[in-house]
């Protein structure tokens, strides 16, 4: 009885770590987000499609629309400091701790140009990580399935460096960052940028994805940022249940009966245990 349980709770503890990542609807909603400010520093101007905000900090410079000015040009809203950002940066907490406590199917600790991963790893490097050149992912076996890359500190791209997405959809690729992400210059760039600190995007640097930071700076100049229309997810869309957290997506029905089926084979073999007890009581 004692390794039923064992074995049980351990296919249900995995598949629920295992379990798609979805981002909450309002974080969703934004292309870049930051902690403390977001700066656009170049004179021929960044263009944000989707909303662009900062919680719970308020300063923006660069951007057109919201006091300095600036050349930079978003196409959804613009929040600063207010309920809206404050409500994507909880989002964005929830996000960041579920993709956290997936579990890793491998580590990799060298640079990712010249490689290719494939739909449903969980790469997990324990310090920096960066990336020369191109690197591949494929999800050509599984065009709704997601790629995680889980790095300890920081994440850096080289000058002219690619990612190449094969039948992946940008929005279910996440990079957690442990601190910074820094894009190289010209860089192009695929997926969810989860920063614990900043991001920064460096002269003439793409991204189709989110620029995300918990708790500093987001620096542009000369950018693209093109949000994704889906949250990310099982089907590649919107959220498991209405208002989605940014938690794992809710486990499939067998997961379900898996849980449900280790917490009665727990509770069988506790009582089994007690019963004696009991009866040599009375």
């Amino acid at each position: 009885m004692n390794k039923l349980i064992v074995l049980f709770s351990w296919v249900a503890l995995s598949v629920c770590l295992n379990a798609q990542i979805t981002l909450g609807t309002t974080v969703g909603t934004f292309g870049v987000l930051a902690g403390s400010t977001v700066t656009s520093t170049s004179t021929a101007g960044t263009v944000v499609i989707g909303s662009l905000g900062v919680s719970p900090g308020t300063a923006i410079t660069g951007i057109t629309g919201i006091a300095p000015g600036g050349p930079g040009i978003v196409t959804g809203t613009i929040h600063s400091g207010d309920a809206v950002a404050a409500t994507a940066q909880s989002e964005l907490t929830a996000a960041y701790n579920a993709v956290a406590v997936t579990a890793s199917t491998a580590t990799w600790n060298t640079d990712l140009g010249g490689h290719t991963f494939v739909a449903g790893g969980v790469y997990t490097a324990s310090t920096s990580l960066g990336l020369t050149g191109t690197v591949t992912l494929d999800c050509t076996s599984n065009p709704n399935g997601q790629i995680i890359f889980k790095i300890g500190s920081t994440l850096t791209t080289a000058t002219n460096s690619n990612v190449n997405l094969l039948s992946c959809l940008p929005a279910n690729i996440f990079w957690l960052v442990g601190t910074s992400a820094s894009l190289g210059t010209y860089s192009s760039f695929s997926g969810n940028i989860l920063a614990q600190t900043a991001i920064t995007l460096t002269t003439g640097g793409t991204l189709q994805g989110r620029a995300l930071a918990r708790t500093a700076a987001v620096t542009l100049d000369t950018n693209t940022i093109n949000m994704p229309t889906t949250l990310g997810g099982g089907t590649g869309g919107g959220p498991s249940v209405p208002g989605g957290s940014g938690l794992p997506s809710t486990p499939a029905p067998s997961s379900l009966i898996l849980v449900a089926l280790a917490l009665v084979c727990a509770g069988v073999y506790q009582a089994r245990k007690r019963l004696p007890k009991l009866l040599g009581r009375s």
